[in-house]
């Protein structure tokens, strides 16, 4: 929804939250469209693996909307770029088995999220680790529609959707899981490319060019009709994981790094395998280290790809800055009951 999301301080309860302003454009009667598929997606999917949405905050003329959430110390991606060790194994399960737990309560509601990676996790103090940024979000059902292929920030992109398919469902969500794994295990992205051609030759110099034997009908795919890709006989992807995996643990990872959407395993399926189970077990996150919140640190920049069009990455919070903070009111309704159609949520209903 291509929102900015600033720290905020309720008055009523002195706590701070987050603000994530909406922008107002493509509106549907005065509401952006993009923010309403939004928000009637964080209400749908309230869990505590999921951002919670607090409210909606309207201005007088409609002008300026925003979503109000808890507010959560830390994105994954800024963390990991301040952290001066990996994390430990016990670590990386106790957010694997969150995330995915988030992703299958996702999936169990009829929502692909299509923008999953690391600067959309959020982790609190506490070690709860959220997803967020749902403007991407979308229901699905059976038979599966033609949505656009562009979706999903390109290092997170699953294969099909770089080929160009359109009718898609959860597993590419599974994939964007895989690619995240594998960054919290070496704390760098799993298949930086630069543009769609260059992440699909990563992709197919890691894990072997996609034949018809691995992925029926992957020669019928636009990419694959368009473009000639050099031939790679063989996944060498054990190679960088060897002092990181166990073999279960490897085996997981390719799990979720399966060519053939319908063969890549589900979020339920993986939260059963034998890598949660084995030692090190995963900690408590309670357990946690704490690290300084992200607006008690210095801003760094780093190179990172472009959300998809359609759709933005998370935008950072915005720590510390005086003039950044929003002293807010506390919240109201926003209503519109001619139309008649509610969605409930924790602590307000919205209508429309």
């Amino acid at each position: 929804t291509y929102g900015v999301v600033y720290r905020a301080k309720d008055k009523k309860t002195d706590e701070i939250v987050a603000l994530k302003r909406l922008k107002m454009e493509k509106e549907k009667e005065g509401f952006p469209i993009t923010s309403l598929r939004e928000i009637n997606t964080l209400l749908k999917s309230q869990h505590m693996n999921i951002v919670t949405v607090r409210e909606i905050v309207v201005g007088s003329n409609m002008d300026k909307i925003y979503i109000v959430m808890d507010y959560v110390e830390h994105d994954m991606k800024s963390l990991m770029e301040t952290m001066k060790n990996p994390f430990l194994m016990g670590e990386v399960k106790t957010l694997m088995i969150q995330l995915l737990k988030g992703v299958a309560h996702l999936h169990d509601n009829w929502i692909i999220h299509r923008d999953l990676k690391t600067s959309n996790l959020l982790l609190s103090h506490k070690g709860i680790l959220k997803i967020g940024d749902f403007g991407l979000a979308r229901e699905y059902g059976s038979p599966l529609k033609q949505y656009t292929p562009i979706v999903v920030t390109l290092w997170y992109r699953a294969p099909e959707l770089l080929l160009g398919i359109k009718e898609y469902s959860t597993p590419i969500d599974l994939w964007s899981v895989g690619c995240i794994f594998a960054e919290f295990l070496t704390m760098k992205p799993l298949w930086p490319g630069k543009s769609e051609i260059d992440e699909l030759n990563r992709i197919f110099k890691d894990l072997g060019t996609p034949t018809e034997k691995i992925w029926s009908g992957v020669k019928e795919l636009p990419g694959m009709k368009k473009c000639t890709f050099a031939e790679h006989p063989y996944n060498t992807l054990r190679q960088r994981f060897g002092s990181y995996l166990t073999d279960s643990g490897f085996g997981l990872l390719n799990k979720f790094l399966t060519y053939n959407p319908t063969k890549r395993i589900t979020a339920e399926e993986s939260l059963k395998h034998e890598f949660f189970s084995e030692s090190p077990l995963p900690i408590d996150p309670s357990m946690f280290p704490t690290w300084p919140a992200k607006s008690e640190q210095p801003r760094k920049h780093t190179s990172s790809p472009k959300p998809p069009s359609g759709g933005k990455a998370y935008s950072k919070l915005l720590g510390g800055d005086d003039d950044k903070m929003i002293e807010m009111s506390g919240g109201f309704h926003l209503t519109n009951a001619a139309k008649g159609v509610s969605a409930s949520g924790p602590g307000f209903s919205l209508k429309f």
